[in-house]
């Protein structure tokens, strides 16, 4: 039961850094308007695709969590 519970505070622990990353998302500059980043506007519909801006997360969070596990 130990491990469980180390692994929910450690979940906790990454919903808060993800919600207080999406809370301040819009004041990082050019995150979410690389070039690579899929804009579509037609009429009243508007479709998003982040593919660079999810790579290069992805990138410095692999990094990030290969730095900790260490």
């Amino acid at each position: 039961m130990q491990f469980l519970g180390k692994t929910l505070i450690l979940f906790g622990i990454l919903f808060v850094i993800i919600g207080v990353f999406l809370v301040f998302f819009e004041r990082i500059p050019y995150l979410g308007k690389l070039p690579g980043d899929i804009f579509i506007r037609r009429g009243n519909t508007v479709i998003f695709f982040p593919i660079v801006t999810c790579l290069l997360l992805s990138i410095i969070l692999s990094i990030i969590l290969n730095l900790l596990r260490r």
